[in-house]
């Protein structure tokens, strides 16, 4: 419940149209936290980790991680 307080303090008036995806593109600590430790252990199966996550599909799983650690150089 405390999340949903926290959702709509971000959320502005141009944007309640895709709030929900929005919110669905965050991820959680606990949930960030697997994501390394299973990349860490598979590399890039993004089916598997995303498997191990309810909810997520490997597409978000994917995303997530190459706007987190890619490397542009």
């Amino acid at each position: 419940m405390a999340d949903l307080k926290h959702s709509s303090d971000d959320v502005s008036d141009d944007s309640l149209g895709g709030s929900s995806q929005d919110s669905k593109a965050e991820f959680s600590e606990d949930e960030e936290t697997l994501i390394e430790r299973m990349f860490n252990l598979l590399g890039e199966r993004w089916s598997l980790i995303a498997g191990r996550i309810p909810g997520r599909t490997a597409e978000e799983v994917e995303k997530y991680w190459t706007s987190r650690y890619s490397t542009s150089e």
